[in-house]
């Protein structure tokens, strides 16, 4: 029985990543467990790259993230059930931040997308994957 589900998403993918959100939803609802929903932008402040944007470059993206993040959720599970989503919005690489997101946050279950892989994915793992290998409670791929 899940007290607290995780579900990743790709907020530059929402109509690919609406089907993700709808089982997990589904999966929350079975056990009325909390929904949390989360994105995880890129950091581009602690390289070379991040030199070109302005100091708060990431808290803008951030902002714009979660104002996505918060619209994608509702599309899906309606402007009610959305008022009980929390909506997490997460700097850093995306498997490492849900891992760390899901053990902060006592995560029973994260749910995840799997994407056709495409050659790179073979030699360094799909996030998915990675948040398979490494976490610590049950994870449920959705292809």
């Amino acid at each position: 029985m899940s007290k607290s589900v995780l579900c990743a998403v790709d907020i530059n993918r929402p109509d690919d990543e609406k089907h993700i959100l709808e089982e997990a939803y589904r999966l929350a609802k079975l056990d009325d467990a909390r929904l949390d929903v989360i994105t995880v932008v890129p950091d581009y402040g602690m390289s070379v790259v991040g030199s070109y944007f302005e100091a708060d470059h990431t808290d803008k993206m951030k902002a714009a993230a979660h104002d996505h993040l918060i619209k994608v959720a509702e599309s899906v599970v309606g402007a009610e059930a959305n008022k009980d989503v929390r909506h997490i919005v997460s700097v850093g690489n995306a498997y490492e931040e849900i891992l760390h997101t899901a053990k902060k946050a006592g995560t029973d279950l994260i749910v995840i997308g799997a994407h056709k892989p495409d050659f790179r994915d073979f030699l360094l793992g799909p996030n998915a994957a990675r948040v398979v290998r490494h976490s610590t409670c049950s994870v449920y791929v959705v292809r």
